[in-house]
């Protein structure tokens, strides 16, 4: 049976603050057309001091209070940065705003020198990260459950521990939002995405490889005894959209010099990027599809991203959900 193919797009939080503004009237003009248009999801991302903008819970609990039905989640959040005990009351009351509609995709941390430094700055630990985020959401989860009759009340584990965890609010949906382990294609990734985790948000730029670690995503949940469809797996790709394809390649090196202060060809090796028409970046997604993505959360590759969510939505976005249909792999939640 096939699974519903979904595609998001990413909130421009990063691209105001290089651009040196922070106002949220224009996030939340994005966000309603987005829904508009008919994107299933909207995301943002999340970081301190590396890659500055505002705050991803708060930017995506005024973005759920504006719109009606759209996804709203985290591209990634990295849960380190923040007390977990505030980070489960943070998400928990972000799923009440944003009435259930809530998905966290989760990250360790990218292994970037400013990460490092931005750990530093707020005294978290920079060593050990993998299994920090891993025992930080095995202990929202505890605190999501805790009201429930039955349920543990106190949390023992390696970094942390907590008692009277059923005193904190509990999430709009029962055992709180699905999370998504933002991650590569490493074996030791795939088995957390397996074992742990709701869903798996690479950016791998080798389609061929996403297929081929996807399948693997399955067999583990499988042997693990999670039921079919458990693991949604899904994809963070950068496109940037222009018939010009030459323009579009400019528009995405000088994007992504200004991001990360790197050039578009180091990134493009660990990263998902496309550029061109939109007809060209859909035939590329396809290849993503064809190998079992169910959700596409797409960043614009522009410093002035409006423009080009209009032509995604009315080109890329039917060229896509075309093709979800025609692929043979497990169903998967949203």
């Amino acid at each position: 049976m096939n699974g519903p193919l979904h595609v998001g797009i990413l909130l421009p939080t990063r691209e105001q603050a290089i651009n040196g503004t922070y106002a949220a009237a224009p996030l939340l003009g994005f966000a309603r057309q987005a829904e508009a248009l008919g994107f299933d999801s909207l995301w943002a991302g999340d970081s301190l001091t590396a890659r500055p903008r505002l705050d991803p819970l708060v930017v995506l609990s005024a973005a759920a209070a504006a719109t009606e039905r759209i996804t709203v989640g985290t591209a990634a959040l990295t849960p380190a940065l923040r007390h977990p005990l505030i980070g489960a009351n943070m998400v928990a009351s972000l799923s009440h705003v944003a009435a259930g509609r809530l998905v966290l995709g989760l990250g360790s941390g990218f292994p970037m020198p400013e990460t490092e430094e931005e750990f530093a700055s707020v005294g978290a630990s920079f060593t050990g990260r993998v299994g920090r985020l891993d025992e930080i959401t095995a202990l929202w989860r505890t605190a999501w459950r805790a009201g429930q009759e039955g349920e543990p009340a106190d949390f023992q584990g390696r970094y942390w521990q907590a008692d009277h965890l059923d005193r904190l609010p509990s999430p709009a949906t029962a055992g709180g939002p699905p999370l998504w382990l933002a991650g590569s294609d490493t074996p030791k990734v795939l088995a957390r995405a397996a074992t742990r985790y709701d869903g798996w948000l690479p950016f791998l730029p080798d389609p061929d490889a996403y297929g081929r670690a996807r399948r693997r995503i399955a067999k583990l949940a499988e042997e693990a005894g999670r039921p079919a469809g458990a693991v949604t797996p899904a994809l963070y790709a950068t496109i940037t959209v222009n018939r010009d394809e030459r323009a579009a390649e400019a528009e995405l090196e000088h994007y992504i010099s200004h991001y990360y202060g790197r050039s578009l060809d180091q990134m493009r090796t660990i990263q998902a990027y496309a550029w061109g028409s939109a007809e060209k970046c859909a035939e590329w997604l396809g290849g993503y599809v064809r190998a079992g993505a169910r959700h596409l959360v797409l960043r614009i590759g522009s410093l002035d991203p409006e423009p080009q969510l209009k032509e995604i939505a009315e080109v890329l976005l039917p060229a896509v959900r075309a093709l979800g249909p025609s692929t043979t792999v497990g169903s998967t939640q949203s």
